[in-house]
């Protein structure tokens, strides 16, 4: 518990408005059900949360310590009332998320409470699966990573060991990722392998294709295969055998093919005249197939995750359905 005595500045103010003000972190609906079940004492008695404070009045908070901490990146979880996860699969060790396409997935300068993982550690900590404040507590991690504008699945660590393992089985390719992508034009082989290499701009965040190696660029390999063709675009499933940044958007366009939607890589007259804003790009689809020991991870071998659906499918290849792809 903890007591606060309402000074001159903070007098005439509504109980809930000095709450929010006081305890940045303390999401609102759970500032309004605390003052409910008269956690929040106004001299000793319950009150509403539209009261006015007057000078003197001396506040009584039953509410978790943590809350009172100052907002930082690390515990912005917790101005999280409602985390919003779309899960595919979960266990003691590991969580499969569909991201939606628009959500960042790590915190950064322009973005730091909605974020896939923040809404993780929120999910966790409600679950009390998890906890900062916990002695050595091991802090849920991603295992991989997907654009902003890119949907799909995430897999994400809820243990030190989970992480671990899951990341070198990552690193050894003993999973498949497979990506659902929507390119202009007929693809000529309707499969096949794009080869190349791809030079990173760190500065403008954007990549190029190069059909020869030269210093600071790495070898690109994107296995592709058509599942659909209609009104001039193409359905097209990729397999990355590298995972080179921005890979797929970068080498279909570079092969005269770009994603609908993509305003870094595509053309911005067809992306108007498909209304798309953001790259029909999603990993819809993952297999385990561990050749060496997973530990905690093992009943994961052999088993495959899909989404259940995806816009750009729907929404261009409608006689498509999510399990015929």
């Amino acid at each position: 518990m903890k007591e606060f005595t309402i000074g001159k500045n903070d007098a005439g103010q509504r109980l809930d408005r000095w709450l929010a003000k006081t305890l940045p972190l303390l999401p609102a609906p759970l500032a309004q059900k605390y003052i409910r079940l008269k956690r929040v004492k106004v001299n000793g008695k319950g009150s509403k949360r539209d009261v006015r404070l007057n000078v003197g009045d001396v506040l009584q908070l039953y509410i978790n310590d943590e809350f009172f901490d100052r907002p930082t990146p690390e515990n912005a979880f917790l101005s999280l009332y409602q985390p919003k996860l779309n899960i595919l699969y979960e266990d003691e060790h590991i969580l499969l998320l569909d991201k939606r396409p628009g959500l960042v997935v790590h915190p950064d300068e322009n973005e730091r409470v909605n974020t896939l993982l923040t809404h993780i550690q929120a999910y966790l900590y409600q679950k009390k699966e998890w906890s900062p404040y916990w002695e050595n507590s091991f802090a849920p991690a991603l295992c991989n990573r997907i654009d902003r504008n890119t949907g799909g699945i995430v897999i994400a660590a809820k243990t030190a060991q989970a992480l671990r393992v899951m990341n070198q089985k990552i690193k050894d390719r003993e999973l498949t990722k497979l990506y659902l992508c929507v390119v202009q034009g007929k693809l000529s082989p309707p499969e096949g392998r794009l080869e190349g290499y791809i030079w990173k701009d760190e500065e403008k965040k954007q990549v190029y294709v190069r059909k020869r190696s030269e210093p600071g660029a790495k070898s690109a390999v994107t296995v592709y295969k058509t599942l659909a063709v209609k009104n001039g675009l193409s359905l097209v499933e990729c397999d990355l055998v590298t995972g080179r940044t921005h890979q797929i958007r970068a080498q279909f366009a570079a092969a005269g093919h770009p994603l609908i939607g993509d305003g870094k890589y595509g053309s911005e007259r067809e992306n108007r005249k498909y209304g798309r804003h953001g790259q029909a790009l999603y990993s819809y689809k993952l297999t385990f197939h561990f050749t060496t020991e997973a530990g905690p991870l093992e009943h994961l071998n052999g088993k495959t995750f899909q989404v259940e659906d995806v816009d750009f499918v729907r929404e261009y290849f409608p006689d498509r359905q999510m399990g015929q792809v």
